[in-house]
């Protein structure tokens, strides 16, 4: 499986714990020896122009993280296009995305890298549809607030907060869903030893197999890092998502 990284991935470029140092060496460590990286290219300002504001970017730049942020959203494009035409894609990145809305962002997160992709796709004629699946601990209202807005989209946060009733709402979801591709707004901060104390390593697995089988019967799927803070096992719980997605069964840990 392909995953989309820059080792300027690794810079503490502000205080936030997704930026936290040791957070990209955990998964890299874990995942490296069964899956083929491919370096990231930054998004150009044309593309997150399509999603965000002359504004919103300017403050970006301001506050000197123009040049990661735009890195990990020309990354999620290439994990788009990766998973619409070939195969399954993960992108690797830093900051995340889901909380930045079109004229602004918290959360950790500074241009929107779920809407970037999607709409470079939309542009180019690539799709026509697509579904997003967010799976991280917080509501994704940044993917909402510009997503939302867009008609060849929909955007689902799993909301339950039990184990089973979660697993069940992402199984619904994944068989219902007809799209030209599934793009994972990936958290893995609703693992039961990070904040959300709510899914296993294994579960992560599963929801990995549910989206591809989805997109199998659809396009493509691909997914994008989000949040998950807790180094210890977010290596494992990112390898376990993307041996799920993965059409050939990986090599175990």
């Amino acid at each position: 499986m392909k995953v989309i990284f820059h080792e300027n991935f690794y810079q503490v470029y502000t205080s936030d714990p997704a930026s936290a140092e040791g957070r990209m060496e955990a998964i890299v460590e874990v995942i490296q020896p069964h899956v083929e990286f491919v370096t990231a290219e930054p998004a150009s300002q044309a593309d997150i122009l399509a999603v965000h504001s002359q504004t919103h970017i300017d403050s970006v730049r301001r506050r000197g993280l123009y040049d990661i942020s735009a890195l990990a959203a020309g990354a999620a494009i290439q994990a788009a296009e990766t998973g619409l035409v070939s195969e399954p894609c993960f992108a690797l990145i830093r900051p995340p995305g889901h909380h930045a809305s079109a004229d602004s962002s918290w959360g950790f997160c500074y241009f929107n890298n779920m809407a970037v992709a999607l709409e470079a796709l939309k542009q180019k004629g690539k799709i026509q549809s697509a579904y997003v699946l967010d799976i991280d601990l917080h509501y994704g209202d940044g993917n909402v607030n510009i997503l939302g807005k867009k008609d060849y989209v929909d955007v689902h946060n799993v909301e339950a907060y039990e184990r089973v009733a979660y697993m069940n709402e992402v199984k619904k979801e994944t068989e219902a869903c007809q799209a030209d591709i599934i793009g994972i707004s990936a958290g893995f901060d609703n693992h039961k030893d990070d904040w959300g104390s709510v899914l296993t390593t294994e579960d992560y697995r599963e929801i990995g197999q549910m989206v591809r089988k989805a997109a199998d019967r659809n396009r493509g799927c691909f997914a994008i890092l989000e949040g998950g803070y807790n180094h210890q096992v977010l290596g494992h719980n990112v390898h376990a998502l993307i041996e799920g997605l993965c059409r050939e069964s990986m090599p175990k840990e």
